[in-house]
């Protein structure tokens, strides 16, 4: 018999803060890339080491602490990553001084740091944790494949009581901008608040991470139960509708026992068709919520959608800025996130308030 799994602490560093978004006040960008809104960073890591990270590895870092000391945890039993593009910036730096100093005389450190685990090694050396340490890096599954990880080894491992486990993606100048030549991105640069009204090709991005402790034990202040997580490979609206029914089916609801399924509807003129036929069919009776406008679209980006999911169990409340229709979705209980990449690859994942 499978154990119960449950997030009972979590952090988060993205464009967007939690008052931005409950309050009604959401951030504002007019650029197709931004960046996240970075935390004092003093609070979470020493002075003298700060200066030597990049900004993956301070907002993963960060972000793993926010959510341990959220679930009041000093050291997790294992810590699982996911990161679909990496350590950007330092990679940038390697192959710059690559090209500048014609491969001779290198410094190391660009490169080493450049690695897709770094994050996971990191928060591992910060926190002295020698625990299992494995990074995920899937495209646009690789949260997704660290949360199944995560739950694959909360039920192997009876003795384990905490994973660590999130996803952290980052913003460069050169490798981040490649998204104009392959139409991942807009060509005209756009109000993220207006991702949804201007009908093109591309979407916007942006960066972050996103932490969340794991545990078998559901404790008084539990943000939500993790009742599933899966990938799959689709080709047309109705193998996704068959695939979702099946899904829930597999965990005991039908689509009307749903009150929230957020969407991650990226304003691409193409790829958010998917969304609209299932809005219209197999969801049309739901709340419909919709976030990547106000976080921008990148590879671990439903990490956001978790975060906000917790918060929504946690207050019992809808931002309006999230909503996509008319439905209310009161007292929630049944939280499910779908995305869709790429036109191939989609994820679900199902949240129950515990």
């Amino acid at each position: 018999m499978s154990r119960t799994v449950y997030i009972i602490g979590i952090g988060a560093i993205s464009a967007q803060t939690e008052e931005s978004i409950f309050l009604e006040k959401p951030i504002i960008y007019n650029s197709n890339i931004f960046q996240a809104i970075s935390p004092n960073f003093k609070e979470y890591i020493p002075a003298m080491a700060l200066r030597r990270m990049s900004q993956v590895i301070k907002m993963g870092l960060t972000a793993g602490k926010m959510a341990l000391q959220d679930a009041n945890v000093e050291l997790p039993d294992a810590i699982i990553t996911g990161t679909g593009e990496g350590c950007k910036q330092d990679t940038e730096k390697f192959l710059e001084s690559m090209l500048s100093q014609q491969e001779e005389l290198l410094t190391p450190t660009s490169f080493i740091q450049s690695t897709h685990n770094t994050v996971g090694g990191q928060i591992a050396l910060n926190l002295k944790c020698s625990g299992y340490n494995v990074t995920y890096s899937q495209e646009s599954a690789s949260l997704e494949s660290a949360l199944i990880d995560s739950v694959l080894l909360l039920n192997e491992k009876p003795s384990l009581n905490s994973v660590l486990v999130g996803g952290v993606d980052e913003v460069s100048n050169r490798i981040t901008s490649f998204g104009y030549l392959n139409g991942f991105l807009k060509e005209e640069e756009i109000e993220n608040l207006s991702l949804f009204s201007k009908k093109s090709e591309g979407t916007i991005t942006s960066e972050g991470a996103f932490f969340f402790n794991l545990t078998t034990e559901n404790i008084k202040d539990s943000y939500a139960q993790l009742k599933g997580v899966t990938n799959f490979k689709a080709e047309s609206s109705i193998e996704i509708s068959e695939k979702i029914t099946e899904f829930l089916l597999k965990n005991s609801l039908r689509s009307q026992d749903l009150d929230i399924v957020f969407l991650g509807k990226n304003g691409d003129l193409e790829q958010d068709k998917v969304y609209d036929e299932l809005q219209n069919t197999i969801f049309s009776e739901t709340c419909q919520l919709a976030y990547k406008h106000l976080s921008g679209d990148f590879k671990t980006v439903t990490g956001f959608a978790i975060w906000l999911s917790c918060l929504i169990f946690k207050k019992q409340q809808i931002p309006a800025i999230l909503k996509l229709n008319a439905i209310y979705g009161a007292n929630p209980k049944n939280i499910l996130l779908y995305n869709l990449s790429s036109n191939t690859n989609h994820s679900l994942i199902l949240l129950q308030k515990p």
